[in-house]
């Protein structure tokens, strides 16, 4: 009998050990097959209200992303079996509206008159995000091993953010000098960039946390830095500087800056640094708005939207009041999906995204929404502050806290409660380079939480 006992004990552990990562992939299963489900009943209600039947081409075409995620949910039961379980299944179905809003743009007035067919274009460019992440799970084995290409992270990110300024490359007739172009491929190479400026961040950070916390003088309660560390904070400030003169870029200056600091925040717990970082950035701003146009025609557009006679004028607030009365057209219950005019809004499908989603599912819809960024945003902290390492905790945080950063400059900019800046919703927006970007995010956040302390229980 004893035996008996000592033979069944290892058996025993091991079951004890699969069983947490078994459950955590069972109910990323659960939950990925709803999401999947929530997005083809949107589809199937913007064709039934836009078109008065059901087009079984676009479903069926739907159904390559929906089978990539599928694969990338298998992947994580081999190479992350412990990893988060909610993050896939929020970004599917946030994902999945947002293709359901852009195909119903397409059957508008406006999109059936320039033959727009930027929906399958989303569909597509989802199955290339899906797959992009399956190969970065694949890839990075440990989130640590991104710390050995900290300064390579670093120079990789400038030549993505200066891109755009190589002649020959830049997008034309594009408002914002963000865009390049190979052959028929056009991309926003920023977005890349701004993950790989975060691998920069958390490295250099954390070799240098000791110096940035500890030393500087005190005034009124608070340590201040010394003048040889803010270094890294000015090089970082005039990068973003760089980037809004530059390009045209203010969502983009704003990002990049924000994530800086919120990181060095993480890292060194120091006060004293947000609060440079926040007079370093209304400094920016507000000088960036003196010297041009573009900046403090935002300001003057967000001060002033209902004035009549900046509503008329080019690169007036027409495009911002059209959004806000679309919003309160779908007032609390929205007019339901495929049977709004979100079209009469300008860049409807990217930019203005959420004011198109806003008319047809309404306020309830709109907070349901912001309640799975919410949600998303919550378990990318979690997995921060339980990683078992600095650089997890950091990188973790910062991609965290740009992600955040872009939905409250997006959805705030279209709420008129801060100047709109240009960006896209997160997973939300049509964009090809945006949603790839997320994706890889997504993708970096499952790996790090495949390794937190305690895992799988930390993360639940």
């Amino acid at each position: 009998m004893g035996l008996t006992t000592v033979v069944n004990r290892p058996s025993a552990n091991r079951e004890s050990r699969l069983r947490p990562s078994t459950r955590l992939r069972n109910i990323e299963l659960g939950l990925l097959l709803f999401a999947v489900a929530v997005s083809a009943v949107a589809i199937v209600l913007v064709q039934l209200g836009a078109l008065g039947r059901v087009d079984p081409g676009i479903l069926s075409l739907a159904g390559v992303p929906a089978l990539a995620l599928l694969v990338l949910h298998v992947v994580l039961r081999f190479a992350a079996p412990a990893a988060d379980p909610f993050i896939l299944p929020i970004a599917t179905v946030i994902n999945g509206l947002g293709i359901a809003e852009i195909y119903r743009i397409d059957l508008t007035p406006t999109g059936v008159a320039h033959h727009t067919d930027d929906g399958t274009r989303q569909i597509l460019w989802t199955a290339f995000g899906a797959a992009t992440a399956i190969a970065v799970v694949l890839l990075v084995r440990h989130h640590r091993s991104l710390q050995r290409y900290t300064f390579i992270s670093m120079l990789v990110a400038v030549v993505l953010l200066l891109l755009p300024l190589v002649p020959g490359l830049r997008l034309a007739n594009a408002g914002a000098a963000v865009w390049i172009h190979i052959g028929p491929l056009n991309f926003q190479p920023a977005e890349v960039g701004k993950i790989a400026l975060a691998f920069f961040f958390a490295g250099f950070l954390v070799t240098r946390r000791d110096s940035l916390a500890m030393v500087g003088r005190r005034f009124l309660g608070i340590r201040f830095p010394r003048g040889r560390d803010l270094g890294p904070i000015l090089v970082v400030w005039v990068l973003a500087l760089l980037v809004i003169v530059a390009e045209h870029a203010l969502g983009t200056g704003v990002l990049i800056f924000g994530m800086f600091v919120a990181m060095l925040y993480v890292a060194t717990g120091r006060t004293s640094w947000v609060l440079l970082g926040l007079l370093l950035a209304g400094a920016g701003v507000w000088g960036t708005a003196q010297v041009l146009p573009y900046v403090a025609g935002r300001f003057t557009n967000w001060l002033g939207a209902f004035k009549g006679t900046l509503y008329d004028q080019p690169g007036g607030s027409y495009q911002l009041v059209n959004g806000l009365f679309g919003l309160a057209h779908g007032g609390l219950l929205g007019t339901g999906l495929g049977q709004g005019r979100p079209d009469l809004t300008p860049a409807a499908d990217s930019d203005f995204i959420v004011a198109s989603l806003g008319e047809e599912i309404g306020l309830v819809g709109v907070f349901a929404v912001l309640c799975l960024y919410l949600l998303f945003v919550s378990r990318g902290l979690r997995i921060a502050f339980a990683a078992a390492d600095d650089y997890g905790t950091v990188l973790a945080a910062g991609l965290t806290f740009e992600f955040a950063l872009q939905c409250f400059v997006v959805i705030g900019g279209v709420m008129r409660v801060i100047p709109e800046a240009g960006l896209t919703t997160p997973f939300l927006a049509a964009g090809g380079s945006s949603l790839v970007a997320n994706w890889m995010i997504a993708a970096v956040l499952l790996r790090i939480s495949n390794t937190v302390r305690g895992a799988p229980q930390a993360v639940i």
